[in-house]
């Protein structure tokens, strides 16, 4: 009952404008976007469970949960984190807020504002203070990819989606733009992603799905196992559909979950699929768990190995990470009664017994996209978590990320 929209962005979203341009943060790439509704919108977000949580995110995260029913813009810079920045860093976020307010005729707590980049640097607040002015002049239903292109670091891929779904009462969008590359890790990464729906929903009822739908998405993937400062995923509605989703109309209520789920994790995999340096998208499926929490330990463990995403870069069927993996999850498995595929192969199965044929495993590991299967064999639950290689390139990107 949903459909993506070719080239689609957060603009396909009615009432939503957007724009991207370079204000200096940068030497020369895009660094500043703003995302505009011109009607006020319930939001929902998620952020980051790191101690060091970053000035705009502090921010932002305060405006929703006081604020969070009339809000109508976020303004995004990348370039500069401003994190452990200390009491200068908040006054610059509480500033670059009452800036784009102003600009747009708004109260302040009416703005969302993000920043990613390095951490540690002041942001140069004349030059933010520019751009802003630049940029609300330029605001346009065709500026979305340019907003998705604004918000990128060491992103290669722009990362921009839309859908919609079609109810018995109208048609509801879906769009929302990311980035994200490195650092990323479940419970928030250095990540950002910005959705917004004409729907007309409920704000408890927006973070209720929202927070759902991050549990099966953004927090089941892992590039490197860091977790950032500043990461948030911000969901924006504005009504302008005219579509009331609610708790009363079960079906829509469902539909609109199911579309916003996949879109989200649209968004999470396309993250991964341009993990720093990455050649390889690797699906991790687990089978047979005793408990969520157990799948969840699984695919931690897995996908945060460094020997584990090493041999997938080298194309290299060693089996033997993954089951150690498993065993340092400190999940209820039985040893014995494991068994891994990658893709249909299967590579061990129980009692350790070894099936694996080098040159099928190797065909398959040298694919761009592939599974490893997890079969656990001690109870009924099954989860999927997602990740990538860790390849050289990874390791220069990382080691000249501040020059």
């Amino acid at each position: 009952m949903f459909e993506y929209i070719e080239n689609g962005t957060i603009t396909n979203v009615q009432g939503i404008f957007a724009y991207g341009l370079h204000c200096g943060l940068k030497k020369r790439k895009k660094d500043l976007a703003l995302i505009y509704s011109e009607y006020d919108c319930d939001a929902a977000a998620t952020f980051t469970l790191n101690k060091v949580k970053a000035a705009p995110l502090i921010l932002s995260q305060t405006t929703i949960k006081e604020y969070g029913k009339n809000v109508r813009a976020i303004l995004v810079n990348s370039g500069n984190a401003n994190a452990c920045t200390g009491e200068k860093g908040y006054n610059d976020a509480l500033k670059m807020q009452k800036i784009c307010a102003d600009e747009l005729k708004l109260k302040s707590e009416q703005v969302l504002i993000s920043s990613t980049g390095v951490i540690g640097q002041y942001l140069n607040m004349e030059k933010i203070e520019s751009g802003v002015k630049k940029i609300v002049k330029h605001l346009t239903k065709d500026g979305g990819l340019l907003a998705a292109e604004a918000i990128m670091t060491t992103d290669k891929k722009l990362k921009s989606f839309a859908l919609k779904i079609k109810l018995k009462n109208g048609i509801v969008n879906i769009g929302g733009i990311c980035k994200g590359s490195g650092m990323i890790m479940p419970n928030m990464a250095t990540m950002l992603g910005f959705i917004a729906t004409d729907a007309k929903i409920e704000k408890q009822l927006l973070q209720n799905i929202l927070s759902y739908c991050v549990s099966k998405t953004f927090n089941k993937i892992s590039v490197d196992g860091e977790t950032s400062t500043n990461d948030m995923v911000v969901v924006i509605a504005n009504g302008a559909s005219g579509v009331e989703i609610s708790e009363d109309n079960i079906e829509e209520l469902n539909l609109f979950k199911d579309a916003l789920m996949d879109i989200c994790k649209k968004m999470a995999i396309s993250i991964v699929k341009d993990g720093e340096g990455a050649t390889k998208l690797v699906t991790v499926n687990i089978y047979g768990a005793k408990s969520e929490d157990d799948i969840n330990k699984v695919g931690k463990s897995i996908v945060n190995s460094l020997l584990v995403k090493t041999a997938f870069y080298g194309e290299d069927a060693n089996w033997g990470r993954i089951v150690s993996a498993i065993g340092n999850s400190e999940a209820d498995v039985i040893p014995e009664n494991i068994v891994i595929k990658f893709n249909d192969h299967t590579v061990v199965d129980k009692n350790y017994t070894i099936l694996l044929d080098e040159e099928k495993a190797k065909t398959i590991l040298s694919q761009v996209e592939f599974e490893v299967n997890i079969y656990l064999n001690v109870g009924d639950k099954q989860g999927t978590w997602w990740t990538c290689d860790l390849s050289t390139e990874y390791v220069n990107i990382n080691a000249n990320y501040r020059t």
